[in-house]
């Protein structure tokens, strides 16, 4: 399979992924999901993106001319912190945390619940904004024509939206009416993972 056609399944998969994380979320701000099924809903599709988001920022890497790699592997580089902060945190929270909940062994293992402010929250943090630098470093690795235009578009949006999302990962005093603020990223994220996958299968046939 050429690498190509690996980013652009890739790409699909994350995508998908990441609506289904989205749905989920939405399903939890109108209160439709509850314990334990919103959180293993939350962190298991949330643990979804993170594989194929790798191979598609490693297909972009392999992808990109030998003059513009050092930007595509300052990307990989960041995906791969994106990769180990979340797969951290969801695994925590899906094998250690929900359990002991389950077992009323909550108090516990308090310091591993991803509360607002909390550890693993930080590490959520960390993931999700080195998501949004991995967009920021591989622009100059995307070509200003054709649909890779496009994706420097999306990869700009979702910069954006890292940043509202900053802002409610850190902000002083978390609501859900805060959350709201970080919508936008709800939209970036998939989209600009389906139109990277597109342009890098798009690759095969120009290179």
């Amino acid at each position: 399979m050429s690498v190509g056609r690996i980013g652009l399944w890739a790409g699909v998969a994350a995508c998908t992924a990441t609506i289904a994380y989205d749905v989920v979320q939405i399903m939890q701000l109108l209160d439709l999901l509850h314990f334990p099924f919103d959180e293993m809903l939350i962190f298991g599709t949330s643990l979804c993106i993170v594989v194929p988001f790798v191979l598609e920022v490693l297909a972009l890497h392999h992808s990109t001319s030998t003059e513009q790699r050092f930007w595509s592997h300052a990307a990989l580089l960041f995906t791969m912190m994106y990769a180990v902060f979340g797969t951290a945190n969801y695994v925590v929270q899906l094998t250690t945390v929900i359990p002991a909940k389950l077992q009323g062994a909550a108090a516990a293992i308090s310091i591993l619940e991803q509360t607002p402010h909390s550890l693993f929250w930080d590490y959520d943090a960390v993931a999700y904004i080195a998501m949004g630098m991995t967009t920021l470093l591989a622009l100059p690795a995307l070509r200003r024509d054709g649909i890779e235009r496009w994706v420097r578009v999306s990869f700009l949006a979702h910069i954006a939206a890292t940043v509202l999302a900053g802002v409610v990962y850190f902000s002083p005093n978390y609501s859900n009416r805060l959350l709201l603020l970080g919508l936008p990223w709800a939209i970036t994220a998939p989209s600009f993972m389906l139109l990277l996958g597109v342009a890098l299968r798009r690759r095969d046939g120009r290179d």
